[in-house]
């Protein structure tokens, strides 16, 4: 997929990330706007290409100069990590002045430190620029100094699901339903245009000010998978890692959908349906375990669980050529006007309690309690590091377009704006033999208690740990709560 020059989104974790390419596959982190082949194998460069010069006029077509830090005043932290940290800003001068953003603020000499993670986030940033779609965050702008580059993205105020979870509980099926139908048109518009996601969990679907949803975090996607067409990277959060992942037989966009089956049940449950106290032991349920499904589940809910959680990928529900298809005409989502839902007008069954455009009290207070600065920035990188950065600089075309279509710029009605926060989760994707690994994943789950007991034992592809059983639950509006 060919993609102009444009902008990633990190992950910030703590853990220093590393990359290892996959065996035979030195291409893994290819970046398109640099190479890309043709169908007869040749370099598209090799054919005759008509060259354009990029003008600063072309770029900025009213005048309004290059963006620089101090066109944002910083509000707050919403998230922090290895990479560098996420700030809440406003925009203080020309187009968009006045909106609030969120700026994730990345270390150069961080991400150059490791080759492979330097082409992983240009992979990554050239599906953000090229996949626009309403349930996937939106980039603004990017733009850099000598030490650092920013990412100015849509400010999301109802934060991130998981912390939802976290708070209430499990969620009731009808609201699980809503959540599950948006996240399905987000991954198969993904599909359509090459992508495999291989993140899909709490931590990275958000909530907007309405409580739609949007999707987050695209390091660990793969481009250019068409049908048929298998990868071997080893990459994902545990928990949610279809089992052809695991066993590294290869893998196309089928995994995304066992995803959504570990995700719904996880949200209608309270935890990932696989877990252990430690990675092999998560793996191995994943593997030859059964899956157990608690009474209280509905028929619906029960079936479209085990299609999605079935351990062959030809058997899964969504793995055949027909993609989200079949998928979307399930029963479990027989509520759902799919043309309603596509134009983001259906009603959510939740509105995060947000107060202005600058409320973030969705976001962990171990972040908004920090007083946000950008540390001044004296870094002096050598010419290949920054050669590494080329083309970073970007602007949405909706901003361009407003910029064509007046010449007096005035700033747009508020919009709300969102760069997911670093999790307090101590789950992290990870990436071997392939692409990255930002981190091990501990296995731990602090909703694990949240299920209830007598689960049903299904033999439909993995195992599930034993609980104690808890207290019932009360029903409380769109959630069980806990007592």
């Amino acid at each position: 997929m060919m993609a102009a020059p444009g902008v990633f989104d990190l992950e910030l974790h703590d853990t220093v990330t590393t990359t290892h390419e996959d065996e035979g596959s030195s291409d893994e982190f290819y970046v398109a706007d640099e190479f890309q082949e043709n169908a007869n194998g040749e370099e598209a460069g090799s054919q005759q290409m008509e060259t354009v010069e990029i003008s600063d006029e072309m770029v900025n077509p009213c005048g309004e100069k290059k963006l620089e830090p101090p066109d944002f005043d910083l509000l707050k932290t919403i998230g922090q990590g290895g990479y560098g940290k996420v700030l809440l800003v406003k925009k203080n001068k020309g187009l968009d002045s006045g909106k609030v953003f969120a700026m994730k603020i990345l270390k150069k000499a961080t991400i150059a430190r490791n080759q492979k993670d330097a082409a992983h986030t240009r992979a990554e940033r050239n599906i953000l620029e090229a996949v626009k779609h309403p349930f996937i965050v939106d980039l603004k702008y990017a733009f850099q100094t000598g030490g650092k580059l920013y990412l100015v993205l849509e400010f999301l105020p109802g934060g991130e699901l998981f912390m939802q979870l976290e708070r209430e509980g499990i969620i009731m099926e009808d609201a699980c339903s809503f959540y599950c139908s948006e996240i399905v048109l987000a991954i198969e518009h993904l599909h359509s245009q090459g992508i495999i996601y291989r993140d899909l969990k709490p931590e990275n679907v958000l909530l907007d000010k309405d409580g739609h949803v949007k999707l987050t975090d695209f390091g660990l996607c793969k481009e250019a998978i068409t049908e048929g067409r298998v990868t071997h990277t080893f990459c994902g959060t545990i928990e949610y890692m279809a089992p052809e992942i695991l066993m590294r037989t290869g893998h196309g966009k089928a995994v995304d959908w066992w995803s959504l089956g570990a995700l719904m049940y996880d949200m209608l449950t309270g935890s990932p349906p696989f877990t252990a106290e430690n990675r092999k032991k998560t793996i191995d349920k994943i593997l030859k375990g059964k899956l157990n499904l608690p009474p209280y589940l509905t028929n619906e809910a029960r079936s479209l669980i085990k299609k999605l959680l079935r351990k062959n990928p030809g058997e899964r529900l969504g793995g055949g050529p027909d993609d989200g298809t079949p998928i979307k005409g399930h029963s479990f989502f027989r509520h759902v006007n799919w043309d309603i839902h596509s134009m983001r007008k259906a009603e959510p069954p939740f509105r995060p309690n947000v107060t202005s455009d600058e409320d973030t009290s969705q976001f962990d207070t171990k972040f908004t309690r920090q007083t946000p600065v950008d540390s001044p920035d004296d870094s002096v990188l050598s010419d290949s590091i920054n050669q590494v950065f080329q083309g970073f600089t970007y602007v949405a075309p909706s901003v361009m377009e407003d910029m064509n279509n007046s010449m007096w710029v005035e700033p747009r009605s508020p919009r709300k704006r969102y760069m997911r926060q670093y999790s307090s989760s101590s789950r992290s994707p990870m990436m071997t033999e392939g692409i990255s690994a930002t981190g091990v994943s501990n296995m731990s789950h602090s909703r694990l208690n949240g299920h209830a007991g007598d689960f049903e034992e299904m033999d439909t592809t993995g195992g599930h740990p034993s609980r104690q059983q808890p207290k019932k639950a009360k029903k409380l509006g769109w959630f069980f709560k806990r007592p």
